[in-house]
């Protein structure tokens, strides 16, 4: 099924906030979006208390998650948090005729 949610806005939020778990907001994706931020405020209190080892750990996995998620999203392949794949402009689905 295709989401309502427009592919643009998702894309933008990705790669402008996506280490803040903003897409995952949008798109409904609650765990994901909470874990994105998790992980933002972790690098930055890290950073703040001296540890930077730690701190670049914490942006690193996040950033990868986010590159990961932007790709998806890209190839159209991620899914709105009620399963439906958040479709780029044209994208057809298979098995899916009225759309």
């Amino acid at each position: 099924m295709r989401s309502d949610k427009n592919y643009a806005v998702a894309v933008i939020l990705s790669m402008i906030f996506g280490v803040f778990g903003i897409q995952h907001f949008y798109l409904g994706r609650w765990f994901l979006g909470l874990f994105d931020l998790g992980l933002s405020i972790c690098a930055i209190y890290q950073f703040a208390i001296g540890k930077p080892g730690l701190a670049a750990l914490f942006a690193a996995t996040d950033f990868i998650h986010t590159t990961i998620v932007t790709i998806e999203l890209f190839t159209g392949k991620f899914k709105d948090g009620e399963g439906r794949i958040v479709c780029y402009p044209g994208q057809k689905l298979e098995g899916l005729e009225d759309e």
